[in-house]
């Protein structure tokens, strides 16, 4: 890898011949800089027993070089303070997808589900302090896939690999709220124009406001968003309480049956795609290293990430456990805006989700066009100016992009199958293989390969949690995409869900 001040442009890499970088090798004596930083400590290792602050390192010369080489661009990127940076995180996660809690803790049962929620959140956020960690050792990553190919010894098949992994959750994404977007169009018309074209609609829509070039410009939108999202969800779950019955009560169904425990019998394929759903929700690393890449003071993002992982646990536990509580296992459909039996209060929550629904597909739009557009044109002045080129360049990109969910919203046209496909086939590695890999590369670079041997307990303690988080992610792509894959075929045979490109309302 090259050191921070060798180069102006340290990721403007050519994927079409070698790059002039070593591998991240678990010699720590190939890797000075990641054997003086100490992962636990945040700060470079000056020697065995004396820890510095990281901004006397070369990290902080390196974001300082960036900030200065952009200063007389009219588009300036490392422009986000942690504030900004948190905005966004919270757009991410304070999501439509809340909504699917309800029917994963009818699913698992309400103590399991919650203790899940708590799990899940409390691994997430250890590995977002991971994947931020990696990234104050490398300042010139972008992006995920750089960190791809610098933890898969430095391949250029492991940073293709990543690319297009990355390109397809991202896509998945939007097209996620193509179809969350199309529901909504037809619950409020009540079904008045063609499926096909709310969703191409809502792609259109989506695709103007991608066109904003900065996250720092974004997070503007991001508050709203949040803000927006946290009103729709209070608001549902205090209308599933006090309204007398859930939608599509009867007598002969009784009321609502909530079960602590997973009900007998529950097939692993239900079981697993509650797991994946909740997982879904939580599991965001993917856009992280893009976010930090545009930070003006990256050591400050662990902030942005604690206070999400509070919000998250309190306000999806206390949605999703007081909607199920009062609409049961027999009324709960995904998302749970449907199961509201008065049609005035499912409009009125749902509606205002709206923001959401636009902004949280347009910002992985963003993620991917910049990934994209950074890589065409670095290096030139249309990656920092208002030029022609390069906003024809960004808006044809982002078209593109939306094209593309477009044509998934269209042939996956349902909530929680495609929640389950994008989360078994990416969150696999983007939330758990990657990381568990990331931690154990860093220790053998500080420690030596045989690092949890020379730590003590604190290295087997390290390792092997790891080496669980990887373990954890083979099981998500194996049984879990079985699961995901499996719940779609069979949603298919029973003809619960529209087909391909239907112009059949999905109205909820």
């Amino acid at each position: 890898m090259a050191g921070p001040n060798e180069s102006p442009n340290p990721v403007s890499w050519d994927h079409d011949r070698d790059r002039d970088s070593p591998e991240l090798s678990d010699k720590s004596e190939q890797d000075p800089k990641l054997k003086d930083f100490d992962i636990e400590g945040q700060g470079r290792r000056g020697s065995q027993h004396h820890v510095t602050a990281i901004d006397s390192s070369s990290t902080t010369e390196s974001i300082g070089r960036q900030i200065e080489l952009e200063s007389d661009n009219t588009i300036k990127y490392r422009t986000c303070s942690w504030q900004k940076t948190a905005a966004l995180l919270f757009s991410e996660y304070i999501c439509l997808a809340i909504m699917s809690f309800p029917w994963s803790y009818s699913i698992l049962g309400l103590v399991p589900g919650l203790i899940l929620t708590v799990v899940i959140a409390g691994i997430v956020l250890y590995t977002s302090l991971i994947t931020w960690r990696f990234c104050l050792r490398h300042p010139e990553v972008r992006d995920v896939c750089d960190i791809g190919q610098y933890l898969f010894w430095d391949s250029k098949i492991a940073w293709w690999a990543t690319a297009v992994m990355f390109l397809l959750n991202n896509t998945f994404i939007q097209g996620l709220h193509c179809v969350v977007g199309a529901e909504y169009l037809n619950t409020m018309s009540n079904g008045a124009v063609c499926t096909v074209v709310f969703s191409f609609i809502v792609a259109i829509i989506s695709w103007i406001f991608s066109l904003p070039r900065t996250f720092s410009t974004l997070s503007k939108v991001a508050t709203l968003s949040a803000f927006f999202t946290f009103i729709s969800v209070i608001l549902a779950a205090v209308f599933a309480a006090v309204e007398d019955h859930p939608a599509g009560y009867t007598p002969a169904l009784g009321e609502p049956i909530v079960l602590v425990i997973p009900a007998k019998g529950t097939s692993f394929v239900k079981g697993m795609n509650a797991f994946l759903n909740i997982s879904y929700t939580f599991i965001g690393q993917i856009t992280l290293p893009s976010f930090i890449a545009e930070m003006k003071e990256p050591r400050d993002f662990w902030k942005s990430v604690t206070a999400v992982t509070i919000a998250e646990i309190i306000v999806f536990s206390v949605v999703g456990a007081v909607t199920y509580v009062y609409v049961g296992n027999q009324y709960m459909i995904s998302p749970a805006f449907g199961s509201i039996g008065d049609d005035v209060f499912k409009k009125v929550s749902f509606s205002f989700m709206i923001p959401t629904i636009i902004f949280l597909g347009v910002l992985y739009a963003s993620v991917s066009a910049r990934f994209i557009f950074f890589r065409l044109f670095e290096g030139t002045r249309h990656k920092g100016n208002n030029t022609l080129v390069g906003w024809a360049a960004w808006g044809g990109i982002l078209a593109a992009l939306w094209l593309a969910a477009f044509i998934v919203a269209e042939v996956i046209p349902f909530f929680s199958g495609l929640l389950s496909i994008m989360s078994s086939l990416f969150d696999s590695f983007f939330g758990f293989i990657f990381w568990g890999t990331a931690y154990i590369r860093m220790r053998s670079a500080d420690h030596g390969p045989r690092f949890f041997m020379v730590r003590g307990i604190r290295g087997w303690v390290g390792f092997i949690f790891n080496v669980f988080l990887i373990l954890v992610g083979f099981f998500f792509l194996g049984p879990g995409t079985y699961a995901a894959v499996m719940s779609v075929v069979t949603s298919y045979q029973e003809g619960t869900v529209g087909g391909v490109f239907t112009c059949a309302s999905n109205a909820l």
